[in-house]
């Protein structure tokens, strides 16, 4: 296991020790919460009791290969805890997310649970959002006009930066579970994230964006010190 990885599950093991048996979790997606996943499954092995909502078809998967029981969020529609990963942690636990293509499922958990929490290796903690091109998820209809629409909206929250569609490593377009495109804004930096998160809402043809904000309450960061847990003020 690489350095890398090693404190993703570093991460993800600290996560794991808030889980009580009886809990209702949100699985979250993408190589962190892969970590959370399969230690997850280790404790279910030793009797712990819990069932856990998946936010992609890739987390399910995962999950009931290794034996975590699992619910529809129409059927266990309030959550204790969700646990997923991050691709940026700002300041007030504002969040970039979406790298995985998951961002509205992820939302959704998230927004069922009584508790998010983010776990991530401390590189991902910036002092402000923008870095990592923001995902946003569209519908496939007037891809062109909705493009240029988010263009304003961005340049509306004092944004500016390339916006490329999605595609796999194929080559094809990126389509999400929820047969929906994504462009990913290359903003450089997000002065205002709550005000952009505004201005994306109003865009017709928008599904969601991958900003995060007042939904995570905790994080836990992984480095060469250790692990340092940051709490949402």
């Amino acid at each position: 296991m690489s350095p890398a990885e090693q404190l993703k599950r570093q991460a993800a093991a600290r996560a794991v020790d808030l889980v009580r048996s009886g809990m209702k979790l949100g699985l979250g997606t993408g190589s962190t919460a892969k970590h959370f996943v399969e230690l997850l499954a280790e404790r279910v092995k030793e009797g712990l009791e819990v069932v856990g909502v998946p936010t992609s078809e890739q987390t399910r998967a995962l999950a009931e290969t290794l034996g975590v029981p699992l619910a529809t969020l129409d059927e266990q529609p309030v959550l204790d805890l969700t646990v997923d990963g991050a691709d940026e942690i700002g300041p007030g636990l504002a969040l970039v997310k979406g790298g995985g293509g998951a961002l509205l499922r992820e939302k959704i958990v998230a927004t069922a649970s009584a508790q998010m929490v983010v776990i991530a290796d401390e590189s991902k903690h910036v002092a402000t959002l923008g870095t990592f091109p923001l995902p946003i998820e569209v519908v496939d209809f007037g891809v062109t006009s909705i493009r240029r629409s988010i263009e304003k909206a961005g340049k509306a929250a004092g944004c500016h930066g390339l916006l490329t569609l999605r595609r796999g490593p194929d080559g094809h377009v990126f389509v999400t579970d929820q047969g929906h495109l994504i462009l990913d804004a290359a903003f450089g930096v997000i002065p205002d994230p709550g005000l952009l998160a505004a201005r994306l809402a109003e865009v017709a043809g928008v599904v969601e964006h991958g900003l995060f904000i007042g939904l995570a309450s905790r994080a836990i960061l992984a480095g060469a010190s250790g692990v340092t847990v940051l709490d949402r003020a």
